[in-house]
């Protein structure tokens, strides 16, 4: 069975996968919508709230490469969604009431209308994140129809102006040599800070290169015998997350699952991407935390005491030596970390904490504990608040 990628993302959203096929090259980035509002007029006895702009990842049907953008001004609902395989928008308007439930249609490029999405506005109690949810009708078919189910969730983009984040897709393969690569990385398109076009080429570099390595390792080699008939070939699958997108900070979290022909199993582990888009560089975990303070220390009391909580809710599939081990205080540990709204996040591969049947792990390190060692001048001092 090919492996295309083991999402690590720890918030699971109900219908939609972390990693995304597609039948085509990497698209062109779509064009942007227009950043227009739409006019509401003022409820009765004050202002109308003001509007909000949420972009959405998910699938329908058994596309799972869509990426919307919504802008929410009550009782109106606008926006476009573009399939990261095809890349032209399509764009939605219409309306939902106050218990969210909400009707969308869809227009081509021409102005006429191709489909209806109809579904519930639903926020996470834990995360606060949106999620929606419902189905897909062609243009006049009733609801007791043939129809196409969605889902998407809510990303963490909060860019101004017309700056937005949109996936980039690497996809080949060889059937003389038995390879499958299928890869995505974010790229930042419109806006005008002059640091997105360097941490677009600094992002795309990191997912060049692991298909880069991966094409030379399933190179013939002198001596190698041809691979049994009917066996497996190789495959890598490169998917991501936004962790965090301000004008200020971007976290990316990458998910990369490989098979090399021959294997006994997949290797799957995570990496990340932190960028300051203020200053125009990649930061290092050290970044975030006061000068000499202790903050490995700070991040391993933490994530060595809610993985042992976490291993006890699963009868303790971790044993207590490999996660002092896995989770102690060393730089090695804490490799791949993240920016999130509520704190650090921390991801254990397999391996690293248990043995690989007990999979990845993952911590997220509210800023309140860490509030003794975060820079005060840093890149995260805003969001600890």
């Amino acid at each position: 069975m090919k492996v295309l990628f083991i999402s690590l993302i720890l918030l699971t959203v109900v219908g939609v996968a972390g990693c995304k096929r597609s039948s085509a090259p990497a698209p062109s980035a779509p064009p942007t919508a227009p950043n227009t509002l739409p006019q509401v007029p003022e409820a009765q006895g004050g202002a109308a709230p003001a509007p909000q702009t949420k972009y959405f990842k998910g699938s329908i049907g058994s596309s799972l490469d869509l990426q919307m953008k919504l802008v929410r001004a009550d009782p109106q609902l606008t926006g476009s969604y573009f399939y990261q395989r095809v890349g032209t928008r399509i764009s939605l308007r219409g309306t939902i009431d106050p218990d969210g439930k909400f009707v969308l249609e869809e227009f081509d490029p021409a102005g006429k209308q191709t489909g209806v999405f109809k579904g519930m506005w639903t926020v996470d109690r834990q995360d606060e994140t949106v999620q929606l949810a419902g189905f897909w009708y062609k243009p006049n078919q009733k609801d007791s129809d043939k129809s196409t189910a969605f889902s998407v969730h809510e990303e963490p983009i909060n860019l101004s102006g017309d700056a937005e984040i949109i996936a980039k897709q690497i996809k080949e393969s060889s059937k003389k040599l038995k390879y499958e690569i299928d890869a995505q990385y974010p790229q930042v398109t419109g806006g005008n800070n002059p640091n997105f076009e360097q941490f677009n080429q600094l992002v795309r570099a990191v997912v060049t290169k692991k298909v880069a390595e991966f094409k030379k390792d399933v190179q013939p080699k002198e001596g190698d015998e041809p691979p049994p008939e009917g066996s497996m070939g190789s495959d890598i699958g490169v998917g991501y997350e936004v962790a965090l997108a301000r004008d200020d900070l971007i976290s990316i979290e990458f998910a990369i699952g490989s098979y090399y022909q021959g294997a006994a199993h997949p290797n799957t582990y995570t990496e990340t991407f932190n960028y300051d888009l203020k200053n125009g560089k990649q930061l290092k975990l050290s970044d975030l935390f006061k000068p000499g303070a202790k903050y490995l220390q700070a991040l391993a009391a933490y994530s060595i005491a809610d993985l042992k909580k976490q291993s006890k809710a699963k009868d303790d599939a971790l044993p207590d030596d490999e996660i002092q081990n896995g989770a102690g205080p060393s730089a090695q540990n804490y490799r791949s970390w993240k920016i999130t709204k509520k704190g650090v996040g921390i991801n254990f591969d397999p391996y690293q904490v248990g043995p690989y049947a007990a999979g990845p792990w993952y911590v997220m390190v509210p800023y309140a504990n860490l509030k003794d060692v975060i820079n005060p001048e840093g890149p995260i001092a805003q969001l600890r608040l």
